[in-house]
Order: structure tokens, then C-alpha cells, then sequence
């Protein structure tokens, strides 16, 4: 029999991750329109989109201790499970307060699937293989995404633009990860045994912040142009809608194949060297859309954007799981501090690029983010030479372990 890229259990979690975006990213593309049809205005929009992440960040540490005190797959699960009441309150949902108390529901799931999801796929893609474990979860997530964006488009124009349709064929589709979850993915329970030689110190606050702060540039710089890539294509570059849709379908295909390669390139190699071709992917894609206003250069702008996109998150997951894996009993609390730092990049770096363009231009933007992508591949190599040394400490702080962890809260 073939082997695996990695092992069954983290095969069962890179199929949850499709089924689950496959699921919600039925709704991810009907919530916006529905919204406007209640009277939403663009501003309302954009705050309830960005809801779930805002509450998802406040309370995602607390979920990641309950993770580590009641255990992963059963967080996991309670994550699913809400998230599927998500989806079903928006097929019942008629009226605009619903739709912001749903949003802040989700991000209550998302708050206690995320750190589970992660500190799953660290221990269950070995210290080998963790890398592309990332990457193909990071993979089936992408496609499933696409795929379900035209899911749902085809079902609106099928039903005659009734969204309920739209939001129970999520619900029904909710379930599907959950059983996957229940079935293959192996139960942790409450890790409660002594720690290993490496996992003798959890790190602590003074080592997590500064990881914090990488995740927090790296995603900052992914997701600076986030939103605002169609409005460069036809407003600022003059592309038809259609080039712009060919556009993000070529940049999918980049993202979908390269993700692997990077997850290969970061567990063999190493993920200085990942790193270091996202950062330079970045800036080079703010420097095309600056020189090469075209059809040619936009494509090759968003391509050369989504295959940062692709080197990040093998390597991000990968560092996630060597600094949690010094203990496990807080590894889920370890990593939601780390995803804390991304999704805040994620917040606050587009509505820095729409300030600075509105203010000053695109060539300002571009050129800050440029800046930005620099300066995060500083700090990366400064940062990720600390590992070494957190190893070193752990090895040597057996006693100090209990005290280590607490301060994380």
C-alpha cells in the first residue's frame, strides 16, 4: 500500500478542514448579499463580516485552556457542533439584530475550533511531517472554498435567490466534518502525564509574545490587499470582471499546488528558507501592481501574492508546533496566543492599505507594504533563531515547568 504524506490522523483532520469550509463557505459567499437585501449598508457589512474574528480574538485563550483541560477532539467537536447552530439560525434568521448575534456565535466557535484544529494537526503530523500536514489542510481548505463559492451561486440562481436554501444546505453539510472528527480522529482526553524531556518547560510569556508578534506581521502583510485586489483590478489596472475572476482562478491553482511543495520544502530544509520566499513574494507582488497596471501584470501580482499565501502557513504551522510541543498539556493555549497574534494582522492591515490609499495613493500603500514585508522578514530571521535557545532553556528548567505555564494567562 502507498504510504501517506502523513499519518491517518492528520489525513482525517485535512478532510474536516475541506467538508468544513466546503460548509461555511456556502455561507461566507450568501451572508454579504442576504445582508443587503435587509438593508445593510456597506460600513454594516464590513463590521458584520469582521464580527466573528473580533469576538473569535477576545475569548480564543480561554478556549484554548479549556481545550488543554477537557481535551482537543472534544473542543473540536463543541466547535463543529456550533458552528452547525450557526448555519441553522441563518436559514431562521429575518432581521438585522439576528444576523449580528449569529455572526458573534460563530466567533465563538471559531474560538474553540481553531486552537483545537491546530494543536491536532501538530501532534498528529510528527515532528517529520508537520509541515505538510499544514500545508495540505491549508490546500483543502483553498479548494473547498472556491468550490463552494460556486455552490453557491449556482443554488441562488436555482431557487431564485432564496437564501434559506443556501443556509440549510450548509447546515446539512455542517454535519459531515463532525462525523469525520468522531470517527478517525483519535481521542486525547485530558493530558495530564509527565512532560518529556523536550516538553519539560512551557514557554513562557517573554518566548510567546514575540511569536505573537511574527504572526502578526507575516499575516499583516498576507492580508494587507485583502478586499481591496478587485477594486485595483478594474478601477486602478482597467480589467473586465471577467479578467478579474480569471484572475483569482489562476492564483487559486498557484496556491493549491505550491502549498505541498512548501510543506516538503519547510519539513526537509526548514522554514528560514520558506519564510524567506514569502516575504520576498510579497513585496514583489506590490511591486507588479505598481509597474505592471495590466491584465499581464495584475495576474502575475495576485499569483506571486497567493504563492506567499502558500510558503506561509507550513512554515507558520510548523513554528506553531515546535514552540507548543515543549508542553503539551498547554499546547492548545500556547498556539491560541499565537493565532490571536495572526488574526489581529489579519484585522487591522487592510484597514491600514484603505487609509493609506484613500490618503495618499496606491504607490503609498504598495510601497508601505513593500516596508512591511521587509521588516517582517528582519524580525523572522531575528525570531526564529530563538527556537534553539527555548529548546535549550526547556531541557534545563525541569522545576520551573508549572510556574512557566501560568504565565501564559
Amino acid at each position: 500500500m502507498k504510504r501517506l504524506p502523513f499519518p491517518p490522523a492528520a489525513g482525517a483532520l485535512v478532510l474536516e478542514g475541506l467538508l468544513s469550509r466546503l460548509s461555511f463557505g456556502l455561507i461566507s459567499f450568501a451572508l454579504p448579499l442576504y445582508a443587503r437585501r435587509l438593508g445593510f449598508s456597506l460600513s454594516e457589512i464590513g463590521l458584520l463580516v469582521a464580527l466573528n474574528t473580533g469576538v473569535s480574538v477576545a475569548v480564543k485563550p480561554l478556549m484554548g485552556a479549556l481545550a488543554d483541560r477537557v481535551g482537543l477532539k472534544r473542543t473540536l467537536l463543541a466547535g463543529i457542533g456550533l458552528r452547525s447552530v450557526v448555519s441553522g439560525l441563518l436559514a431562521l434568521a429575518a432581521a438585522p439584530w439576528h444576523l449580528y448575534a449569529i455572526r458573534s456565535v460563530h466567533g465563538l466557535s471559531m474560538s474553540l475550533r481553531d486552537p483545537s484544529v491546530n494543536a491536532l494537526i501538530a501532534e498528529a503530523g510528527g515532528e517529520k511531517q508537520v509541515a505538510s500536514a499544514f500545508a495540505w489542510y491549508q490546500t483543502a481548505k483553498t479548494l473547498a472554498g472556491q468550490l463552494s463559492k460556486s455552490v453557491a451561486g449556482f443554488l441562488l440562481a436555482l431557487s431564485g435567490a432564496n437564501f434559506g436554501v443556501v443556509f440549510l444546505a450548509a447546515f446539512v453539510l455542517s454535519v459531515l466534518p463532525a462525523l469525520v472528527v468522531a470517527r478517525f480522529v483519535p481521542s486525547d482526553g485530558r493530558r495530564t502525564a509527565a512532560p518529556q524531556p523536550e516538553q519539560d518547560s512551557a514557554p513562557t510569556a517573554s518566548h510567546v509574545v514575540p511569536f505573537m508578534g511574527l504572526g502578526f506581521l507575516i499575516r499583516a502583510t498576507a492580508d494587507m490587499l485583502d478586499g481591496l485586489v478587485p477594486i485595483i483590478a478594474i478601477e486602478y489596472a482597467g480589467l473586465t470582471e471577467a479578467q478579474t475572476g480569471l484572475v483569482y482562478t489562476v492564483a487559486s491553482i498557484v496556491l493549491v499546488v505550491a502549498s505541498p511543495v512548501f510543506g516538503w520544502l519547510a519539513d526537509r530544509v526548514g522554514n528560514r528558507l520558506v519564510l524567506s520566499i514569502r516575504g520576498a513574494a510579497n513585496a514583489l507582488s506590490s511591486a507588479l501592481y505598481l509597474v505592471a497596471p495590466g491584465f499581464a501584470g495584475v495576474l502575475a501580482a495576485k499569483a506571486m501574492d497567493d504563492l506567499g499565501k502558500a510558503a506561509y502557513r507550513p512554515a507558520w504551522g510548523a513554528l506553531m508546533a515546535r514552540l507548543s510541543s515543549f508542553d503539551r498539556r498547554t499546547r492548545a493555549r500556547t498556539i491560541s496566543f499565537l493565532t490571536v497574534g495572526e488574526d489581529l494582522g489579519s484585522i487591522l492591515a487592510p484597514v491600514l492599505a484603505g487609509v493609506l490609499w484613500s490618503t495618499w495613493g496606491i504607490g503609498v500603500a504598495m510601497t508601505a507594504r513593500i516596508g512591511l514585508a521587509l521588516v517582517t522578514e528582519a524580525y523572522a530571521v531575528v525570531v526564529v533563531g530563538r527556537r534553539s535557545d527555548l529548546r535549550r532553556e526547556s531541557i534545563s528548567s525541569v522545576s520551573g515547568s508549572h510556574q512557566s505555564a501560568s504565565r501564559l494567562t
